[in-house]
C-alpha cells in the first residue's frame, strides 16, 4: 500500500488538473468558441521602447478556418483607460493590419478586437509594453509609515496565538501529515485558520508561508511544495477569519454578503482599514511557524498570487525573519494610478466605477499605507516575481510600478500572453528557485 498510494494521489491530482485547471485556461484565453480572434504584435516580446511604433495583425477563424469579408471593430489605446483609436474594417484577405502608432510614457497599451456574427459577439484583446523597466509608482510614502506598522505589529502581538491543531487524516499522504489550525490574532476571540502540512520524517525542515488569493473561499493544503526534495513545512492560510472546513454555500453567503468588496472596508481610516488585520495576521502566521519543533528555525519564505503576491510582499517587508519570497502577479499595487491617468492595482479603488465613491483625501491617504508599492520600497531579501503582459485584474503597469522600486535581489520571470493565472512552468520555476533558496541553509 506504500508503495502504491503516491501514484494513486498523483493520478487523482492529473485528473483534477485536466478537468478544472485546463479548460478553464482555455477559456481565458479565448479558446473552445466557434470564432476565435488572434492579435499578433510586430515583436515576439510585445515589448517596444518609447517613440517605436507597433502593429497589430489580426485574424480570426470560425471552426479553425480562416474569416474574410467579415467586420472586425477595434479600439486601441492606454491600459485601462478609454480608447485613443477606434474603428471597424472590413477583413480582406483573412488578415487585418491595425497601425497603432506609439507611446511617449512608460506604460502598456491595449488593443481590443471584437466581431459579431450570427448573434454572438467574439472579442479577444493583447497588451504591449512599452519601457516597462521605467515605470515610476504614482503611489507616495508617508513619513510616519515605519511608526504605524511598528505600532501595529507591537499590538497584535501582544495578543496569545493559542493554537489549536487537529490532524486530518483524509487529507495526510504518506509522506505528509496535514493540520487544521487556529490561531488567535488581532484581538481577543478573533482568529487566523490555516492547513499545516508537516513532513511524517523526524528532523528540522525549512518552512513557507502560503498566502492567499482574495476572495472568500477555502485554501488547500500547500504539499506539491511540502514534498519537494527532503520536504518542507508549508503553512496554506485564509485571511477572513473563518474556517476552512465548512460547506461552500457558508463561504459564497458570505463573498456575496457582509463580505462582499471587503477590499473597501474603512478605507477611510487607516487605523481600522480591512487590510490592518490580515497584514498583521501574516506576520502572526510566521509567529507560530516559528514555535514549530521541527522548523530548522532559519529558513523561512513565503509565497503567493494576486491578493497572495501582495501579502507575499507585504510579509517579507515588514519581517526580517522571511529569506525568500515569490509573488505572482500581485494586488494593491499602484492603486493611485487612476487619479494619474492610468492604470491602478487590484481592486481598482479609484478606477471609473469606484472614482465617486472612494476619491475622497481620507482614503486616499489610507491606501498610502497598504499600497504595496511603499512595502517594495523597503525590501531586504530576494525575491522571485512572475506575471503575464495580459492581466486584467492586475494590471502590468500597477506590477512594474511596484517591482521597478524593489533594490533587494529580484528575479522576474514574464509569460506574455498570461492573464490573471499562471502557466504550469511559471509554477514549477518558482517553487524551484524557492526551494533552491531555503536548502542554502545558515
Amino acid at each position: 500500500m506504500k508503495t502504491i498510494a503516491p501514484r494513486i494521489i498523483f493520478t487523482i491530482l492529473f485528473i483534477v488538473v485536466q478537468v478544472v485547471f485546463v479548460p478553464t485556461l482555455a477559456q481565458k484565453r479565448n479558446e473552445n468558441r466557434l470564432v476565435e480572434i488572434e492579435i499578433v504584435t510586430n515583436r515576439s516580446d510585445r515589448t517596444y521602447k518609447l517613440g517605436e511604433d507597433v502593429t497589430f495583425e489580426v485574424r480570426a477563424y470560425r471552426a479553425g478556418v480562416a474569416l474574410s469579408g467579415v467586420s472586425l471593430t477595434y479600439a486601441i489605446g492606454p491600459e485601462k483607460m478609454p480608447s485613443t483609436l477606434s474603428g471597424s474594417v472590413v477583413m480582406q484577405d483573412k488578415c487585418v493590419q491595425l497601425d497603432a502608432g506609439t507611446m511617449t510614457e512608460p506604460g502598456f497599451m491595449t488593443c481590443s478586437c471584437t466581431i459579431e456574427m450570427e448573434g454572438e459577439s467574439y472579442s479577444n484583446y493583447v497588451n504591449v509594453g512599452f519601457s516597462p523597466e521605467e515605470i515610476v509608482p504614482t503611489q507616495t510614502m508617508p513619513d510616519d509609515f515605519e511608526k504605524f506598522w511598528d505600532k501595529s505589529l507591537k499590538k497584535s502581538a501582544k495578543i496569545p496565538l493559542e493554537p489549536q491543531l487537529t490532524l486530518v487524516p483524509e487529507k495526510c499522504t504518506a509522506q505528509t501529515n496535514v493540520y487544521h489550525v487556529q490561531l488567535q490574532h488581532w484581538r481577543k476571540d478573533t482568529y487566523l485558520y490555516g492547513w499545516l502540512c508537516v513532513p511524517k520524517k523526524e528532523g528540522r525542515y525549512p518552512a513557507v508561508l502560503c498566502v492567499p488569493g482574495a476572495g472568500v473561499k477555502p485554501v488547500p493544503p500547500e504539499l506539491k511544495l511540502a514534498e519537494m526534495g527532503n520536504g518542507v513545512i508549508t503553512f496554506s492560510i485564509g485571511v477572513n477569519g473563518i474556517p476552512l472546513t465548512l460547506d461552500n454555500e457558508v463561504y459564497d453567503n458570505l463573498r456575496y454578503g457582509v463580505l462582499r468588496d471587503y477590499g473597501f472596508i474603512h478605507l477611510d481610516n487607516k487605523d481600522h482599514y480591512y487590510y490592518r488585520r490580515i497584514y498583521t495576521g501574516c506576520v502572526r502566521a510566521l509567529d507560530f511557524i516559528c514555535t514549530l519543533p521541527c522548523y530548522d528555525g532559519y529558513n523561512l519564505g513565503v509565497m503567493g498570487g494576486s491578493q497572495g503576491g501582495a501579502l507575499a510582499m507585504v510579509t517579507a517587508s515588514l519581517d526580517s525573519r522571511v529569506k525568500a519570497l515569490v509573488a505572482f502577479y500581485p494586488a494593491l499595487c499602484d492603486v493611485t494610478g487612476y487619479l494619474h491617468g492610468r492604470a491602478g492595482g487590484w481592486p481598482h479603488m479609484f478606477d471609473s466605477r469606484n472614482m465617486k465613491l472612494n476619491n475622497t483625501p481620507e482614503k486616499i491617504s489610507t491606501t498610502q499605507y497598504y499600497d504595496v508599492v511603499n512595502f517594495a520600497r523597503r525590501l531586504q531579501v530576494p525575491g522571485y516575481y512572475s506575471w503575464g503582459y495580459n492581466d486584467p485584474t492586475c494590471p502590468p503597469t500597477s506590477l512594474y510600478a511596484a517591482y521597478n522600486v524593489i533594490a533587494a535581489p529580484k528575479q522576474l520571470y514574464v509569460a506574455h500572453d498570461a492573464g490573471h493565472w499562471r502557466y504550469p512552468e511559471q509554477t514549477r520555476l518558482a517553487l524551484k528557485w524557492l526551494y533552491e533558496r531555503l536548502s542554502e541553509g545558515k
